[in-house]
């Protein structure tokens, strides 16, 4: 019989310790927000695959779609001889892009691959070369993009030299001292100090940061750069690969601030498990790559861009913007009632836009002290007690909550009462430790 522990020693032997897995049981089978492991124990699933189940494990009409398309076809690359979904899908997603201005969109695999094209798009448009992100931004593992992250360790460690002509600029945490004044006066000292905006071709920033913590872009700061971007001719790029897909009750986050970017990537929660990336901005911009400068073998792939599809039908029919709202007040009403409990481990900040939400453990009730060891602990607590649950943020103390939006609300209902019977035995063994 296979059991998780069997599986796990030869994970250990046939693949590199840097692919680390965030827990030691294996997937036999997942429907929606439940996932079964190979001894046959089910999980209420608040990971998503890391916000990319939207629409949840094995969606009926994402597989019917995905299906449809391999009984036809399930590769010729796009370059080679190209296909109706890809174009299908292109023509949706402009439609669907915020602001006014006509749209054109690129499809390839990885979420990181999806960065590295907008960057190349907006260098070849712009003529220049620098590159402006943010503290605590995850961009993708691949050198540029690494480049780009603003987070050291597990990401960026030992990695190096990156690429130069990328600089950072702190991302606005209140809670920790961070403000948007921050933000801006550090955008002015980079022009007078590092690069001057005449040779910035992009500013990439996440409306709602993913791996940094889930600390949300306030709009006061993405109207500046838009401003600052139209004043010096650098293009504003919103990466949504974790936030969209109406993770925050829109279709992209930064929808929230009526902020036209000018190209946005996305990934994840686009095609409902299968593959797929993409890169949707404004058609000039997109056409300034000559032919053949954009592309890939598996470049949006038809069975993803069909499942993709799916996905899109289903956020209308389901209307999972609507449910996102619902869904995240459901969840953070639970937090706050569990912050004001004094034996449950103490939480300090709580950060939502729509059903993208997180929040910080903190050493002490009423501090804004970090605790990573708690973090970590709670996520163990709750998977021995049937809660798939992670952990993220620039000091490691964030939980995440990205509970597929298809979840009924007896089974969000299940995970919050989990994650709360976790954050109360947490603390009563860390008490008893001391």
């Amino acid at each position: 019989m296979t059991d998780n522990n069997s599986l796990n020693i030869r994970r250990q032997a046939a693949t590199p310790r840097g692919v680390a897995t965030a827990t030691q049981i294996f997937a036999q089978k997942a429907e929606n927000a439940e996932l079964w492991d190979v001894e046959g124990r089910r999980y209420v699933d608040f990971a998503g695959g890391i916000a990319v189940l939207n629409t949840g494990h094995c969606n009926p009409a994402v597989l019917a779609r995905a299906a449809e398309q391999m009984a036809r076809f399930t590769h010729t690359a796009y370059q080679v001889v190209p296909y109706e979904p890809y174009v299908e899908l292109a023509e949706k997603l402009n439609t669907l892009a915020p602001g006014k201005s006509a749209k054109k969109s690129l499809f390839v695999t990885t979420g990181a691959e999806a960065v590295e094209n907008a960057i190349k798009i907006a260098r070849a448009y712009t003529g220049r070369s620098g590159v402006i992100a943010f503290s605590g931004g995850f961009h993708g593992r691949t050198n540029l993009t690494m480049g780009l992250t603003g987070k050291v360790a597990p990401y960026k460690k030992g990695f190096g030299p990156f690429p130069g002509e990328v600089y950072h600029l702190p991302f606005p945490m209140p809670m920790h001292g961070v403000t948007v004044d921050d933000t801006v006066a550090a955008l002015e000292q980079l022009f007078r100090a590092d690069i001057e905006p005449e040779r910035v071709a992009a500013i990439i920033i996440e409306p709602v940061q993913g791996e940094g913590g889930f600390y949300i872009a306030p709009t006061e700061l993405l109207q500046h750069l838009r401003q600052v971007c139209d004043r010096h001719g650098i293009l504003l790029i919103a990466d949504e690969i974790q936030s969209g897909f109406c993770r925050t009750g829109k279709l992209f986050a930064i929808e929230h601030s009526g902020v036209e970017p000018d190209m946005i990537t996305m990934a994840k929660s686009m095609a409902g498990g299968f593959p797929l990336a993409g890169v949707v901005g404004k058609a000039e911009i997109m056409d300034a790559p000559e032919p053949g400068g954009l592309g890939g073998t598996y470049g949006g792939n038809p069975v993803s861009c069909a499942a993709a599809l799916g996905v899109l039908d289903e956020i209308e029919r389901l209307g999972l913007n609507q449910r996102a709202e619902a869904l995240g007040n459901r969840v953070v009403d639970r937090i706050r009632a569990a912050a004001s409990r004094e034996d449950y481990l103490p939480i300090g900040d709580i950060r939502q836009l729509g059903a993208m939400i997180a929040f910080e453990l903190v050493e002490r009730h009423g501090t804004n002290i970090p605790n990573a060891a708690a973090a970590k602990a709670l996520c163990a607590q709750a998977l021995d007690n049937g809660l798939i649950l992670l952990s993220c943020g620039v000091f490691g103390n964030s939980i995440r909550i990205l509970v597929p939006l298809t979840a009924s609300d007896a089974v969000v209902d299940e995970g919050m009462t989990i994650l709360e019977q976790s954050l109360r035995q947490v603390a009563t063994f860390s008490a008893a430790a001391e």
